[in-house]
């Protein structure tokens, strides 16, 4: 079992240093869909890759109101770690805005109604959906890919994705194995669930005021 102090800081090894803050957080969507309209995420690669800057956009977006409000009690530990996937998530959404070019999806508007963002168990429980469902989006997601560079870039990804769940899930249960609980880790392979785009969508769409489309995905 990791020691405290380690489990502190171990997200700073994706690279994303303090002092980049700043002009990561500067970077904002400058176009945005109107709340209720459809939100078309295109087909092929640049569907696969529109899916991705949604749901980045959607992540990026909430610990940024995390940590605009933090929660009751939040602690040094618990800021640190949900600062490092602030920043992680932005850095995701920037990639895929740059990547996207002219073909990127509009910025989403989010509906974080339903989190009540000054209790930590409402804050951490969605927290623990979000990285959970990043996870299984991305590996169900893969196979969808045709571009090896952009598959490449989708497999470093869902690795720091994975690495949020499972410090996520350590906030919530200390020093258990719920980092790796059989509900997303199967334990006869020992792999990560797979969920198509047919699933994600209409489970991340409450969050997002939005209406998304990706009828051009396959289901």
């Amino acid at each position: 079992m990791l020691e405290k102090v380690n489990r502190r800081y171990f997200l700073r090894s994706a690279g994303v240093a303090a002092a980049t803050g700043a002009f990561i957080m500067g970077c904002t969507l400058d176009d945005h869909n109107l709340p209720g309209e459809v939100v078309d995420l295109g087909t092929g690669d640049i569907g696969i890759l529109n899916y991705a800057y949604a749901l980045e956009q959607l992540e990026a977006a909430f610990y940024t109101q995390v940590m605009m409000s933090p929660y009751a009690g939040m602690t040094d530990e618990e800021k640190t770690i949900l600062t490092d996937i602030m920043y992680h998530e932005i850095v995701h959404r920037q990639f895929f805005k740059a990547a996207l070019g002219a073909a990127a999806i509009k910025g989403l508007t989010p509906n974080f109604d339903g989190i009540d963002f000054n209790s930590r168990a409402s804050v951490l429980g969605a927290a623990k959906l979000f990285e959970d469902t990043g996870v299984q989006a991305y590996n169900g997601a893969g196979n969808l890919i045709e571009n090896v560079n952009y598959l490449l870039i989708a497999g470093k990804i869902v690795s720091v994705e994975a690495r949020h769940a499972a410090a996520i899930r350590d906030l919530l249960n200390p020093n258990s194995a719920d980092f790796s609980g059989d509900d997303v880790v199967d334990p006869m392979t020992g792999f990560d669930k797979a969920v198509k785009p047919g699933v994600i969508l209409p489970a991340v769409q409450p969050f997002v005021k939005n209406t998304i489309s990706g009828s051009g995905l396959p289901q």
